[in-house]
């Protein structure tokens, strides 16, 4: 045992507020996993909301674990200590229950990182009734768990507030029952939305695609996703307040879901249907912030589309709060939101058009149109701001060179406009290879090829070097391109990541690839037939896979999708 790392996780914890500490004994543990560091994991909203729910009950103590920075991780390794909590310093193997969030692709090589340096076996096989279960939930787990397979007993699939405590409240009662490890995992997996892989048995044919998925007679055929029908049900905010956070805010969840249909964005289907809180339920929480002195941080898929947007900014003013904003779109922000912003200390307004030309924009529904950045850049412009980001895609289905070269016009354009209005401060792309994700319309549809993306991105950013005030951002291809193996990988992945692990990580998954015999083009560069069974299909999300494969046609013909309606019925979410 180190003491100077529970020194430091103490430290940790002084520097917080509204943390819940309990005596050890007095509640069951519950090991609260972030896989990645404390500065981002204390922004993610997902921890406040379930550690707020699990330490509400009378029986569980929910702690917390983060991925340590590499100095505090060698000194985890050279003194043999074992990853503990930050709230009572306790090991992680000596947690009965380890639950990890997780949100990223990239943080699965962190989850097995993590499970070592806490003395937990890695591969759900071989752990015994000695041994903690280990489950998983958040956007990763929902729209596609294989990858993960051989190290996690269960993931819950969906929106975890009410899950989780049926969840809890079966396992207890196995415990009672004195039930032995399997026989926990078959009563766990009859919950509503716990997917347990063990049941389920995934076949390949000749060419590596899955043949057929079957499952044992004792657990239903299909997961499905669970939601939260009712957001004012249960709160979303900040739960601990600690300054050192990626963000720093107050966070505060003013919707959920998105029902803009945008093809290429796996929350807008994996999280729909689109909820708004009641402005009464979101003052509440408001009150409560006002206490802190932080700033505001209102969470939701696109806070501009939040229909009372205007009421909620004066309500925050006028309570003496500045405010930041998670994301809102061109065509649907306002005057009072951007001024709003402003009058916080916004310096720079960000905006995603996706794509550089209208063909690309209307191919992936995003609706966005040169008049609405226009407008959204002149609002920000009166109000102020003085600099401008863009987020931009490369490599989506259906584009073409021209399609690259729409990227720098529109940057122009936008770049003249800016200065037209006396702006001229910096305008920032930042530009992303594309990855098709599961439950989405893309998800039959290639990756963009890597050498044509690397050339893209490098043309993009030489073509602005020299022009003053343009930066340009843009994201490695390679990671770019692990993730995409990992969104729509399959179980044999698994294998991959154990043996990336054993060999140093994310820098080794090429060579793991390469000696399980798996080509990256099959999970990259291969168009799926329509009903070609997905890795995923065990899970039921609500969406129609038919509806799915209709809108790559609609993708092709350029067509729009409106938007969620009251009284639609056509993806099934809402049937």
């Amino acid at each position: 045992m180190s003491w100077e790392l529970k020194a430091n996780l103490q430290k940790i914890l002084n520097n917080e507020d509204g943390v819940s500490v309990f005596p050890a004994g007095i509640r069951s543990k519950f090991a609260l996993v972030y896989p990645n560091s404390y500065f981002v994991g204390m922004s993610n909203l997902g921890i406040h909301i379930l550690y707020q729910q699990m330490n509400n009950r009378k029986d569980t103590a929910c702690e917390r674990f983060f991925l340590p920075e590499k100095l505090i991780e060698k000194e985890y390794i050279r003194t043999n200590t074992p990853l503990m909590s930050i709230e009572n310093q306790e090991p992680l193997y000596e947690f009965p229950l380890i639950g990890f969030a997780v949100s990223f692709e990239m943080d699965y090589f962190n989850v097995l990182k993590i499970l070592e340096l806490g003395k937990v076996e890695l591969l759900a096989a071989k752990r015994t009734n000695d041994d903690p279960i280990v489950i998983a939930g958040g956007a990763c787990a929902t729209f596609n768990p294989e990858p993960l397979n051989l190290f996690i007993d269960a993931f819950i699939i969906g929106e975890g507030e009410e899950t989780i405590h049926l969840f809890l409240d079966a396992y207890y009662e196995a415990k009672a029952d004195n039930l032995t490890r399997e026989a926990i995992l078959l009563r766990l997996a009859n919950v509503p939305g716990v997917y347990v892989p063990r049941y389920y048995t995934h076949e390949y044919l000749d060419d590596g695609i899955v043949a057929k998925i079957t499952h044992d007679d004792k657990v239903p055929s299909q997961i499905h996703r669970q939601w939260v029908q009712d957001l004012d049900a249960y709160d979303a905010h900040t739960v601990i307040r600690t300054n050192d956070t990626e963000f720093n805010l107050y966070l505060i969840e003013i919707a959920r879901g998105c029902g803009r249909h945008c093809r290429f964005c796996m929350a807008g289907y994996a999280f729909r249907k689109p909820r708004n809180r009641s402005l009464e339920s979101i003052e509440k929480m408001l009150i409560e912030a006002q206490t802190y002195g932080k700033k505001v941080g209102l969470m939701g898929a696109a806070i501009s589309d939040y229909p009372e947007i205007n009421t909620l900014c004066h309500k925050i003013l006028d309570l003496g709060m500045p405010m930041s904003v998670a994301s809102f779109r061109a065509d649907s922000v306002t005057k009072d939101l951007v001024d709003s912003l402003v009058h916080s200390g916004l310096k720079t307004l960000t905006l995603a058009p996706e794509a550089g030309s209208d063909k690309m924009r209307e191919i992936i529904n995003k609706g966005i149109k040169k008049e609405h950045l226009f407008k959204a850049i002149e609002l920000g412009a009166n109000a102020g701001v003085a600099n401008f980001r863009l987020y931009i895609m490369i490599g989506l289905p259906f584009e073409t060179s021209e399609d690259i070269e729409a990227i720098l016009t529109m940057t122009t354009e936008v770049k003249a406009y800016m200065n037209s209005l006396g702006c001229h401060g910096k305008l920032t792309l930042s530009i992303n290879p594309f990855i098709p994700k599961p439950v989405t319309p893309f998800q039959w549809l290639p990756m963009g090829d890597i050498k044509q993306s690397d050339h893209d991105l490098k043309y993009i950013k030489n073509s602005f070097k020299n022009t003053k005030q343009i930066d340009v951002i843009i994201e490695s291809p390679k990671e770019a391109y692990i993730q995409g193996i990992l969104a729509r990988g399959d179980r044999r992945l698994s294998h991959v990541l154990y043996r990336a692990h054993q060999l140093g990580g994310s820098k080794s998954f090429k060579q793991a690839m390469k000696e399980a015999n798996l080509d990256s083009a099959f999970y990259l560069y291969r168009e799926r037939s329509e009903h070609e069974v997905f890795p995923w299909d065990t899970l039921d999300l609500g969406i129609n896979k038919s509806y799915l494969y209709r809108e790559i046609e609609n993708a092709k013909q350029r067509k729009h999708t409106v938007q969620c309606f009251d009284g639609c019925k056509r993806c099934g979410v809402c049937h």
